[in-house]
């Protein structure tokens, strides 16, 4: 076998609403399409993938960079041992080569575009969903039934008062969720305090988690934590700059309840240093690593080894993302837990339709591969790259 082709495009997912740092009114997202010479029902075996939720898209690395070295390879290099099918960490070794150490960043959030439309396209050709061809791999072939879920909301919006944000967190525990997390940081500190204080007036503080999106710096991130800790909220995320371990370590120090970061940082070296000089706990704190954001599933296969060996159960990993490949890798390699974005990050967040939520956990999907296909508003537009 071989890769036919590859093909990418960019799309507009631009939507009216802000974080503590950014808004999302010009957000673009990057798709790829792998096209392998394997036919099943008259068609090419496709895999797909796409730049991650949040992120702008980084195409122009792959069409530069990345995709060139893949198509110009020997095909039998990219093989697993039998030839079958293709070994997603020999296509990741091609497609960094030439590459620097360091130097993360875009070319992390490039590289994970495409490992993920590679590891699409071999469990589509082994014919089973990627949490399975995953757990078969890399988990000794464990696979759950369904995994807990939070949904990521609680944005800053236009004119969106206290009333529209307890409206919007009624709507996600009508949908079976029963964590939600919401947005601090873009407001003052008395005024983030009572849109806290009104979402408790809907969930436990259990069951609430807030994001800074790294807005703060020691002194902010601290007085939040005075504010928020009597509460006893699930976890206080990224409460300063992501490669800021210093802050974070200083926040710990102080901050007794749970903590949570991860998610913007971009390779398996970031996260040793977040482990080694970020003081986060491994009985409390959670750990975030986003897979479409951080080279893709080789590289976080990588990163959740050096999380166990020092001294982590993987368990502590609820990956940041709110899409389909976070989903499949909490199933397919034990971690704790997933995002999700139903309403927002859209063609790309939340999982394939009809699939079902309750009690705070989320079924697994049942097509080969990620299952976009299942996923109609993302699928017309992988469709069209298809195409």
């Amino acid at each position: 076998m071989r890769i036919a082709a590859i093909r990418e495009t960019t799309i507009s997912t631009a939507e009216a609403r802000s974080n503590a740092v950014m808004d999302f009114s010009d957000m673009t997202t990057g798709l790829v399409a792998v096209v392998t010479d394997i036919v099943r029902d008259g068609k090419p075996v496709i895999g797909y993938g796409f730049s991650g939720t949040g992120r702008y898209s980084q195409n122009a690395i792959l069409r530069e960079r990345m995709i060139p070295r893949l198509l110009s390879a020997a095909p039998e290099s990219l093989l697993d041992d039998g030839g079958a099918n293709l070994d997603p960490f020999k296509v990741w070794d091609c497609m960094m080569r030439k590459e620097k150490p360091g130097g993360h960043g875009d070319r992390a959030v490039a590289a994970a575009t495409l490992d993920m439309a590679v590891w699409d396209a071999c469990a589509k050709i082994a014919g089973v969903p990627l949490y399975r061809f995953l757990a078969e791999r890399h988990w000794g072939g464990r696979v759950p039934t369904r995994v807990p879920v939070y949904v990521g909301g609680g944005y800053y919006a236009p004119g969106r008062g206290i009333d529209a944000l307890q409206d919007e967190i009624r709507g996600h525990l009508d949908d079976g969720f029963t964590v939600v997390k919401m947005k601090i940081g873009g407001a003052p500190l008395p005024e983030d305090m009572r849109r806290i204080e009104a979402v408790l007036q809907v969930v436990s503080a259990d069951d609430l988690a807030v994001d800074a999106n790294g807005r703060f710096d020691v002194a902010t991130a601290l007085d939040y934590g005075r504010a928020m800790a009597p509460l006893g909220l699930r976890w206080y995320e990224e409460p300063g700059y992501p490669l800021d371990f210093e802050l974070q370590a200083a926040v710990a120090r102080e901050y007794a309840g749970p903590l949570a970061t991860g998610e913007n940082l971009l390779s398996s070296w970031d996260a040793l240093n977040l482990l080694r000089y970020g003081g986060m706990r491994p009985d409390i704190d959670y750990l975030q690593f986003d897979c479409a954001l951080s080279y893709g599933i080789c590289e976080y296969i990588r990163t959740i080894e050096l999380v166990e060996k020092h001294g982590w159960s993987r368990t502590r990993i609820y990956p940041h993302g709110g899409h389909l490949l976070s989903l499949h890798i909490t199933a397919g390699l034990g971690l704790g837990g997933t995002e999700a974005y139903p309403r927002t990050h859209q063609p790309m967040g939340g999982f394939t339709d009809g699939l079902k939520i309750a009690e705070g956990y989320v079924g697994l999907p049942q097509l080969p591969g990620l299952g976009f296909e299942g996923k109609a508003n993302f699928y017309r537009a992988l469709r069209d790259l298809a195409a």
